[in-house]
Formats: C-alpha cells, structure tokens, sequence
C-alpha cells in the first residue's frame, strides 16, 4: 500500500493547531484608551461684546514639560518610587502636545481671545505671548494630581511682561486611569485661569510678578 507523504496525522494537525492559537493569544492586546485634556467648556467658542473692547490676540508657545512626560503613554506613580507608562492609556498626542493646545483654548475661552499660534493676526494689533513650563507633575491613582506651572506673559507692541508661578493640587477621586485624567483636567483648567488672569492684567496696563 501507497502512503501519502502529504498527509498529516491527526496529532500533527492538533499540535500546528495550538501553536497557531497560541501565536494569535500572543499577538492579540486589549485596544488602546486614548484620553484629552481639552475641556468640552472651552471648545465653545465665546461670545464676545461691544463692551469688551478690542479683540484679544494669544500666542501660546509649545510647553517644556519634563523628559518622562512628553510622550502619549499616561504616566502614573504606583509607589514611593517606581512610576508606570501605561502602553494601553494614552493621551490624543504627546503629553507636551496635548497641554499646550488644553492651555491655549482654556485660555482663549476665558479672554474670548483668538488663538494665533499657528497662523497669523492683523499687524495692527497687539498678541499676548505666553510660555509656559511644567516644572513638575505627580499622579497617583486614588491619590492625587500635583502639578507646578512656570510662566511668562509678554505683549508684542511695548514689551511688558509678567511672570508668575502655580502650584495645583487635586484629588483623584477614583481608582481608575479616566479619575487620573479628571483630575488632570482640573488642574490645567486652574492654570488657564491664571494665565488668563494674567492677560487681563497687562491689559490693564498692571503687569507685574505673581506666584502661588
């Protein structure tokens, strides 16, 4: 009798099989969860008023935040010394992006200003430059968010400025990464109404030096 030297065996077809079924388990992982800092509130854009005088211009520069950040992955602190990069909760860009562009329409929102970072204004009017450094950040599930903001404001046609400093604390009510990131938002929607505060002060021909 003729054997085939094609044919598997039952036992070779069950074993190609597991190993199949095992390098799929291996390839496959949960979806990415991907996060925003913006706040719904200050995607709205604002009404503005006679009364309010003359439009204000922002120019929000790209923020400096601190190396183990400026990257998509959320970045938390599970103890007293060791931090997690959470590969499968990540922010819509990179950290860095992300913060500038939640400052930039906080800030917007709350002056009902436009936001000429990456295009132009009327050459007649005068933009607030503002750059902003995290100096630091901590975030701990079930804990709490603390982040240290650095800033200057500097108008374009006379060159007054104003420096301040922030340093925000929020609980994070939750065990979860999406309390992280609540919690996270809170804390930079303080910082555009600082900011803001700041604008406003120039604009009122104050200036000056602040911290907190």
């Amino acid at each position: 009798m003729m054997h085939n030297r094609n044919s598997l065996s039952p036992k070779t077809l069950a074993a190609a099989a597991l190993v199949a079924s095992l390098l799929a388990a291996c390839g496959s992982s949960p979806p990415a969860t991907f996060y925003t800092l913006a706040s719904p509130a200050d995607s709205a854009p604002a009404v503005r008023t006679a009364s309010q005088g003359p439009q204000t211009f922002i120019e929000v520069m790209p923020v400096a935040v601190p190396d183990r950040l400026a990257r998509p992955q959320l970045v938390v602190r599970s103890d007293a010394t060791r931090l997690e990069v959470l590969e499968q909760d990540r922010w819509s860009s990179p950290f860095n992006n992300e913060l500038r562009d939640a400052l930039a329409a906080g800030v917007a929102a709350r002056l009902g200003a436009i936001d000429v970072s990456r295009g132009g204004r009327p050459a007649d009017q005068a933009s607030y430059r503002i750059n902003v450094e995290l100096r630091d950040f901590d975030a701990a599930r079930g804990g709490r968010v603390q982040a240290a903001f650095g800033w200057t404001i500097t108008r374009s046609d006379d060159r007054r400025s104003g420096a301040c400093r922030l340093t925000v604390v929020e609980p994070v009510n939750g065990g979860a990464n999406a309390d992280v990131v609540a919690a996270t938002q809170k804390a930079v929607a303080q910082a555009a109404q600082a900011i803001a505060d700041g604008v406003r002060a120039l604009q009122a021909g104050q200036g000056g030096q602040c911290s907190s």
